[in-house]
């Protein structure tokens, strides 16, 4: 079945959320933060620990879009590898991406203590080669990670890949164990009641309509009501053009889908992922999956960029079936989709619209904890504080190429040679 609520498995087994207000009248704060995604939510909390007056404007309800629908898991660095930062970026830069990349995945550990988060966090990611090239690829570059930044990840033998994973399908793949995974929106409704409870002010379905720059203060216009501030953080990600039309062509989105199934029998629950790592293979169109606290298999597979499909769990389930046949009778209860928004370079897009209005989107997947630091640094940059703000708005971004009419067909079109890619 398709789910009815738009996050899902994720929303039916997070409980009742709590409810914030909506905007209503005017209102005026230091920082007014945009989007109630991971982005935003950490930003209006370390501005608020900061002692700045925050507002957040949340057009749905928080971690409606991607915060709430995601894999849930958490990658080690970028979706560029170190070797090939360090050749487009120089040596220094490229080691600044990674401490902070490395910095995002202790943040995120950090604010779950802080905060006692109840998101089902758990340490293990598994990088799976789709083939022996894949391999020869991943082997290289888990070596040069221990070579030449002492990173602690091991590559596993086609035995002890599928002892880990319960699938023969792949010749090797590498165990990170400082990468893993968590319940998704239950991580961003924890960030939401921390920002809260530091003096952040939340407004759901509050979307923003319009910024306004006027003397040294920002109007931003929403449904019923307006606020002014010093300065404004956009984290709107995908959507990041609709509030901004001059990011637009620097911020595209495709349509991801996970399938959640029944709670495995006890005889496939040891079978499937024993190791209880969550798993991404090597496809440039990947299959990503884990397991969940209560024993069923999250499966994400298949990438859109122009429709949503009628039946969502039917799409998956091939792609499910193709590293699990045992699963051939078990009944997926869950199936939903979330609009992911991606950079040409596939790297994370920092920057300023002006001087008083900042950004960040666009982490391609890979944004639990990297949009968490990302609000870090917005925050920090709105405080004045720009140098580690600076670190990812150094990195050249460039835009689609299409403009506003062609941008879908040439991302779709894509799309469809990286499949055709992965499948030779």
């Amino acid at each position: 079945m398709n789910s009815l609520s738009p996050q899902g498995y994720y929303a039916e087994s997070a409980g009742a959320a709590r409810p914030f207000p909506r905007l209503s009248g005017a209102a005026a704060a230091d920082v007014c933060v945009i989007g109630g995604g991971y982005t935003g939510l950490s930003a209006a909390l370390h501005l608020a620990e900061a002692g700045a007056r925050v507002v957040l404007l949340e057009s749905e309800t928080i971690g409606y879009g991607a915060s709430g629908r995601n894999g849930g898991q958490i990658h080690t660095g970028l979706r560029k590898e170190q070797a090939e930062l360090e050749r487009w970026l120089g040596a220094s830069h490229a080691r600044d991406l990674w401490n902070l990349t490395e910095e995002s995945k202790a943040l995120m550990r950090a604010l779950i203590a802080k905060y006692a988060i109840d998101c089902a966090f758990k340490s293990g990611l598994a990088i799976a080669a789709h083939d022996a090239a894949a391999l020869h690829a991943l082997t290289e570059d888990t070596d040069h990670l221990a070579r030449h930044y002492g990173y602690d990840a091991r590559m596993m033998d086609a035995g002890e890949t599928a002892e880990k994973l319960g699938t023969d399908i792949y010749p090797g793949a590498r165990l990170d164990m400082g990468g893993g995974h968590l319940h998704p929106l239950a991580f961003a409704r924890g960030l939401a009641v921390a920002a809260d409870a530091a003096g952040a002010v939340i407004w759901e379905h509050s979307p923003a309509r319009n910024i306004e720059a006027g003397g040294n203060r920002i109007s931003i216009a929403c449904s019923g009501g307006s606020v002014t501030a010093d300065k404004v953080l956009l984290a709107c990600d995908a959507f990041t053009g609709a509030i901004a039309p001059k990011l637009d062509p620097y911020i595209a989105h495709v349509e991801s889908f996970i399938a959640a199934t029944m709670p495995l029998p006890p005889h496939l629950a040891e079978q499937i992922l024993p190791s209880d790592a969550a798993v991404a293979d090597t496809r440039h169109v990947l299959d990503y999956y884990r397991k969940s606290r209560d024993g069923r298999l999250l499966f994400a597979g298949r990438e859109s960029y122009f429709f949503l499909p009628r039946d969502i769990a039917e799409l998956v389930r091939p792609r499910m079936l193709r590293v699990f046949p045992a699963l051939k009778d078990i009944h997926i209860e869950y199936a939903w989709s979330g609009t992911v928004g991606i950079t040409r370079t596939r790297m994370p897009h920092f920057g300023q619209l002006s001087e008083r209005v900042f950004f960040a989107h666009g982490y391609s997947g890979q944004g639990v904890a990297l949009a968490t630091l990302g609000g870090k640094l917005l925050a920090e940059a709105a405080l004045g504080k720009r140098e580690r703000f600076d670190v990812f708005a150094r990195v050249p971004a460039r835009k689609f190429f299409g403009g506003r009419l062609l941008k879908k067909p040439i991302v779709a079109a894509a799309l469809f040679a990286f499949k055709i890619a992965d499948a030779i």
